[in-house]
């Protein structure tokens, strides 16, 4: 078989040492998250503030080193596919958040009224 026409372009893989990084950095940012999770020292909003400036880091960190995702030429196409997922997604949550919401508030005064 003749793999010479395999299509190389935009791909970008890393090295042994990005991954090791990407890895490190992984490990780091997890522990962290496990530590202010349960230390104790700072409030629970503190903490879940934290968690999750911890866990968009985490994410990013999983974009370039794993993924390889950045903003190059080759990964236009990638990024801006990513991008309309991160959209969707927030849209679809988003929403059934507020309709969950207003569920529970258009609800609530039904079985107030239910226990006089």
């Amino acid at each position: 078989m003749d793999h010479s026409h395999a299509n190389s372009a935009g791909e970008s893989h890393g090295s042994q040492a990005s991954y090791l990084r990407g890895f490190i950095l992984s490990v780091i940012l997890t522990a962290a998250a496990f530590a202010f999770a349960l230390s104790g020292t700072m409030s629970a909003a503190a903490a879940m503030t934290m968690i999750a400036i911890l866990a968009v880091a985490q994410i990013l960190v999983h974009l370039y080193y794993f993924l390889h995702m950045n903003t190059s030429s080759e990964q236009r196409w990638n990024v801006m596919a990513f991008v309309f997922t991160v959209i969707v997604v927030a849209i679809v949550v988003g929403g059934t958040l507020w309709v969950m919401y207003n569920a529970n508030i258009l609800m609530m005064p039904n079985m107030h009224m239910m226990s006089s």
